[in-house]
């Protein structure tokens, strides 16, 4: 099966340097042409992914037109971004595993009702899990979950495609589940930075997560996610992970909002894309569609639209006394 990857971020690059593991060609899409030059002649990323040394077997282009013979394709683009891409490639039948994480603003719309959109064509599957970039490219060990919309036919081939001995798949069907735990999990690391640039410790940061986790819960069996999707490695897992580090974006974001930063200004100097920013609008409009309380992700929204931090953790901790389960 001959495997591309669309998006060269450091997302991309990192899968697209797993994939060359083992010595087989990967081609790797990329939109700026200048990183394309510097993919194919240096075999570095210095924009996205400086840390790796790519390997050879890794070809870059700024062609969709040459991605389309591909058997499969690993969608990286940014979430926002990923419906006018995959309209723009040449019709083909192909497996798409999506790997962006977010919700498309305007819309409401999960990442694989827009690629079916986009593409008619294709079978989805989504790759969602606990990985830092600089961590599969290193080719350290990562688990994962490959929900195929195809079912067990389409897994047998992507795993055998995908799978290598430090980056392991495990199977899922529920693919609305899959992006449920990626999209919601960022804008959770948002609050958990916030949380540490505020100084507020770990005890805080420990309940914060528990707290967001439940509202995973409540938003994903609203939305007909299982519960046992959410509580796998495309969920918990991947919560856990980005909400406890600075190699999170998200995480990151957060951090730099809690120690006061401007919104807006720390969005318009960021190089590579914080979803969770993109996601916590539509989120909580999505919320309160489907009466869900969703309060921590209420905060983010007010915080990125210029709420003061430390206002915002009042009224949180100000909020009445109630049962764990209940919201």
């Amino acid at each position: 099966m001959r495997l591309g990857v669309l998006g060269a971020g450091a997302w991309g690059t990192a899968l697209a340097q797993m994939l060359a593991s083992d010595g087989r060609e990967v081609l790797l899409w990329a939109r700026e042409p200048e990183l394309v030059d510097e993919i194919n002649a240096a075999r570095t990323n210095s924009l996205f992914l400086p840390s790796a040394a790519l390997a050879p077997s890794i070809r870059a282009t700024g062609e969709l037109a040459e991605m389309a013979p591909l058997d499969g394709l690993l969608v990286v683009t940014p979430a926002q971004h990923m419906g006018a891409v995959l309209a723009a490639m040449p019709a083909h039948p192909r497996d798409l595993v999506l790997c962006s994480k977010g919700i498309e603003a305007g819309t409401g719309r999960l990442m694989n009702h827009v690629a079916r959109a986009a593409a008619p064509a294709s079978e989805i599957a989504v790759l969602s899990g606990p990985t830092f970039a600089h961590e599969v490219a290193q080719g350290l060990p990562t688990a994962v979950t490959l929900a195929c919309g195809g079912g067990e036919a389409q897994w047998d081939r992507l795993s055998a495609a995908i799978a290598r001995p430090a980056f392991r798949p495990y199977y899922s069907d529920d693919v609305t589940g899959a992006e449920i735990g990626g999209a919601v999990k960022n804008v959770l690391a948002i609050a958990c930075g916030v949380v540490d640039g505020l100084g507020l410790g770990q005890n805080a940061r420990a309940a914060l997560i528990a707290r967001g986790y439940a509202e995973m819960m409540r938003f994903g069996e609203a939305l007909g996610a299982e519960r046992d999707t959410l509580a796998g490695l495309c969920g918990l897992g991947d919560l856990v992970l980005t909400c406890t580090s600075t190699s999170s974006r998200n995480f990151s974001l957060g951090k730099a909002l809690g120690e006061g930063g401007d919104p807006e200004a720390l969005m318009a100097d960021r190089r590579t894309v914080a979803e969770g920013a993109h996601t916590a609008p539509v989120l909580t409009e999505l919320a309160a569609r489907h009466g869900i309380a969703m309060p921590i992700v209420t905060a983010v929204y007010r915080l990125l639209h210029g709420a003061p931090a430390r206002e915002i953790v009042a009224e949180l901790l100000a909020r009445p006394l109630a049962s764990e389960t209940d919201a």
